[in-house]
């Protein structure tokens, strides 16, 4: 996907020329995969469903969110002030302005009044990898802000027991937050791992986790590929997936 300064969908435009986690494939994937309670059903939600966005970045999540499920509300907690900034814009240029509120703060302060029903984040990769010279990407792309420590303190201060927790991450760190989720009661309910092209090893792992034991959970670990065989081709299953928010789809 090309990094311009803006990417428009169905419903939405995002501006991202003052983020430095532009929109991505792996993102909009989770954006309409990820779900809100553990019946996968939009029918039980209610207008109290409450939702976060950890680390919001340009606004992405939460707006697709909203489109997906219209009697939700989001609140999308960025630190990056010009991130937040940005993504207040996106939001207020959309049509659900109403029910998403961005705030410029960390996680590690941010004291919500009640937990909420659900979590999604997109939080940094990156546990121990090279530093760019650009402090945006780092704190973007680099644990250096939220570690999985933090991100599971979040976890258990923020959300309802009952509640649902969607992530995404590389392969090989997706199985260390699983590990550390593990010891904490959190277990993975649904998954899917993201792949360029059939043949080739999955790039992203994406979860949603509940709270409960092993025993009870049901994971069902699926493949998506995004594209065909020849590289270029969008996949059946990705179109299905994304048809509701890609123009060209």
């Amino acid at each position: 996907m090309p990094r311009n300064h803006s990417f428009r969908f169905k419903q939405f435009t995002i501006q991202q020329d003052r983020c430095a986690m532009k929109v991505c494939t792996d993102a909009c994937v989770l954006g309409a995969w990820a779900v809100v309670n553990s019946q996968v059903n939009a029918g039980t939600l209610s207008t109290s469903t409450r939702i976060l966005d950890i680390g919001t970045g340009t606004g992405l999540l939460s707006l697709m969110v909203a489109q997906r499920y219209p009697r939700v509300w989001v609140d999308a907690v960025e630190l990056d002030a010009a991130a937040a900034a940005q993504a207040r814009e996106n939001v207020a240029a959309s049509p659900f302005a109403e029910r998403v509120r961005v705030l410029s703060t960390s996680i590690q302060a941010f004291e919500p009044e009640v937990p909420y029903d659900c979590l999604i984040t997109n939080p940094p990769f990156y546990q121990s990898d090279l530093r760019s010279p650009d402090a945006g990407i780092n704190q973007a792309h680099h644990a250096q802000e939220l570690g999985f420590t933090d991100l599971l303190n979040a976890v258990t201060r923020l959300l309802k027991k009952s509640g649902v927790w969607n992530v995404l991450l590389p392969v090989e760190e997706s199985e260390q937050l699983r590990l550390l989720a593990g010891a904490q009661g959190w277990v993975p309910f649904r998954e899917l791992l993201l792949t360029h092209q059939p043949g080739r090893r999955p790039f992203r792992k994406l979860s949603t986790y509940v709270y409960g034991e092993k025993e009870t959970v049901t994971n069902t670990e699926k493949e998506l590929f995004i594209y065909e065989t020849d590289g270029r081709t969008y996949s059946s299953s990705f179109r299905g997936l994304l048809e509701d928010f890609y123009l060209l789809l």
